[in-house]
């Protein structure tokens, strides 16, 4: 039985990360500093996992979390294109000094692999879709600049040190336990519980703008076939984590309508520096090198999601504030 260690565990993804692996029956430990991640998100867990409480830049802290583990998930970040745009020395010394700083320490511990979440954010605006990963990165945003460095420093890790590194690059991803609270949430999170509670949610933009929005499921399954893929199909490399398939706001909307009950129009506001207009992945990369598959499709996903939300202690908490 392996030991994963999740950085940023208590957030969206490494929680959802955390819930598999228990499921898979292997021992999880995890690290985060709780700013962006949420204590209840891994509370149900708190008996079956090793919790450190520190930040990822924390040498000491990171050293000990690295410690005796086989494979990392590295996950922690502030994920975030509107709050990198306002703070990018924030955004840098998360994003970059931070995964330097995981990496290190994952080299001195001899960690088998390392799986790391870069974005889709760092294809930038470039009118070619779908987005390959031989195509010339052109970030605009800070948090795009520094998932891009986060990619470099896996593959010069590989190179230099013979470390065993993966990068995925992810696509809009929603699901349960995305913070519906924060200003930077994602865009479902964001619309799902206004609507829910009957207020008009805010599209920055006229709405046709698209994005290849990725079941956090799927992102979840090719975590865990990116860690162990054989290493000559997989390491050094960047693959997309999405579903290859594109869809508006102004459609996504119509949808949440119908799941939630809401029928009033949208706000449309101004759009946002640093946001891109379409993002589309072409997965075939992952498909032949990592076995990948979406296996939740946008429609499954959403529907769980509004039921999640619906449902939860947390979303009607927040809902009722």
């Amino acid at each position: 039985m392996a030991l994963y260690l999740i950085t940023g565990i208590a957030g969206f993804i490494g929680s959802s990360l955390a819930y598999a692996l228990l499921d898979g029956g292997e021992r999880v430990r995890g690290i985060d500093n709780l700013s962006t991640g949420k204590a209840e998100n891994i509370a149900p867990l708190a008996s079956r996992i090793e919790m450190i409480e520190a930040d990822i830049n924390d040498a000491a802290a990171v050293a000990a979390a690295c410690r005796g583990v086989d494979y990392v998930f590295h996950q922690a970040a502030i994920p975030s294109v509107p709050r990198s745009v306002q703070n990018p020395a924030e955004s840098n010394r998360a994003n970059i000094d931070g995964t330097l700083s995981l990496l290190i320490a994952a080299r001195d511990a001899k960690v088998k692999r390392v799986v790391y979440a870069s974005s889709s954010s760092l294809y930038g605006d470039t009118p070619t879709l779908p987005k390959h990963e031989g195509m010339l990165p052109s970030p605009i945003s800070p948090y795009a600049v520094a998932k891009l460095a986060g990619e470099y420093y896996m593959t010069s890790f590989h190179r230099v040190y013979g470390m065993e590194t993966v990068s995925l690059r992810y696509f809009n991803v929603f699901g349960p336990r995305q913070d519906p609270t924060s200003q930077y949430s994602g865009v479902l999170a964001k619309f799902i519980p206004r609507m829910l509670q009957g207020e008009q949610p805010v599209i920055y933009g006229d709405g046709e703008q698209s994005r290849d929005f990725t079941f956090v499921e799927n992102v979840v399954n090719a975590n865990l076939l990116a860690c162990h893929a054989p290493a000559a199909q997989a390491v050094g490399r960047a693959f997309n984590s999405a579903t290859g398939r594109r869809i508006t706001l102004n459609e996504t909307y119509a949808i949440l309508q119908k799941l939630t009950g809401y029928s009033g129009p949208p706000k449309y506001e101004s759009e946002r520096t640093g946001d891109i207009m379409h993002s589309l992945a072409d997965i075939s990369l992952a498909q032949k090198h990592l076995g990948y598959k979406p296996a939740v499709t946008f429609e499954e996903g959403l529907s769980k999601t509004v039921d999640w939300y619906r449902s939860s202690v947390g979303a009607s908490a927040s809902l009722r504030a």
